[in-house]
């Protein structure tokens, strides 16, 4: 039998791949991703981080979302009686109730935002500890989950306002939006640094929920904010209006409010202004939020 001669063919080998480097593209260090840019880049899973905050929040739930009307409805119910009725702020300030619940929202919206925002990077550990991805995700998810209960919010507002004569204007659309912008970025500037202390602090939350009780009565929302000017010396005056919270709740009822009084009412002067450059303070911490959670993500996987 002839013996096939032709040379046989070498064996295919795979080069072993080299060991991953430093300025490996696959490979990111924990903090020196990208940040909240990459937030933006993958917003296919801050949508789904998003609802499965609202499906976990509501399972189980008779109302669902539902509970986005009752909660505001209830605190305002309570607000209104003690100091609307028994305080008897309803006879020296007109149309007393859009006043406070303009305000209400706003509030309602921001501490919901913080105390949320300081729980989502150790309310999710069991998902950092398995896989990588932007821990930023987690502070932005429960922003999005409050301004989701923000909509019922201003939508009853606007609704009571429309019902006492409201009109649209540039005036109350650009106070309703700066001062979302502002109260906004003031809560996940915030949430970025208490969710990463946090992770090390058990006891940070402890601190939100004191801090978010002196907002509720720090900002003028049951009481207008000329008792403080009539009765505060002027520096006291100063460090009032210096407060974000303060100015936003402000933009909140010259957005809604005002339009449906008789016009009287007197703002402080360079309102915009000043919410303005509170803003870009705020955008700066926002910054120095992202610094410090960057900063501090680094361990995060050991200390969860």
């Amino acid at each position: 039998m002839a013996r096939d001669l032709r040379p046989c063919a070498a064996p295919v080998t795979t080069a072993p791949r080299a060991p991953a480097g430093p300025d490996d593209p696959e490979l990111v260090e924990p903090g020196r991703g990208g940040g909240l840019a990459d937030v933006l880049r993958r917003r296919y899973l801050l949508r789904l981080i998003v609802r499965r905050e609202l499906r976990a929040r509501y399972q189980g739930s008779l109302l669902g979302l539902g509970w986005s009307y009752v909660r505001p409805a209830a605190h305002f119910a309570v607000f209104y009686f003690v100091a609307g009725v028994f305080l008897g702020m309803s006879k020296n300030v007109q149309h007393f109730p859009i006043f406070m619940f303009s305000g209400l929202v706003l509030v309602s919206f921001f501490n919901e935002t913080l105390i949320n925002t300081t729980h989502s990077v150790l309310g999710n550990a069991p998902l950092i500890r398995k896989v990588y991805l932007p821990r930023e995700l987690f502070p932005v998810a429960s922003l999005l989950v409050s301004c989701v209960h923000l909509l019922p919010g201003v939508a009853i507002a606007l609704g009571v306002a429309i019902a006492w004569g409201w009109t649209p204007s540039a005036l109350a659309i650009g106070s309703a939006l700066l001062g979302f912008a502002l109260v906004a970025v003031l809560g996940i500037g915030l949430g970025l640094i208490c969710s990463a202390l946090h992770v090390f602090y058990r006891d940070t939350d402890k601190v939100v929920d004191i801090a978010t009780l002196f907002v509720t009565w720090s900002v003028p929302m049951i009481y207008p904010w000329t008792m403080v000017r009539d009765t505060a010396p002027g520096w006291g005056l100063d460090l009032y209006l210096s407060n974000p919270m303060a100015v936003g709740v402000l933009l909140f009822e010259r957005a809604f409010w005002w339009p449906t009084t008789d016009r009287t009412f007197v703002f402080p002067a360079g309102l915009t202004r000043d919410a303005l450059v509170l803003l870009v303070l705020g955008v700066l911490l926002l910054g120095a939020g992202q610094f410090v959670f960057a900063r501090l993500q680094r361990r995060f996987a050991e200390e969860l």
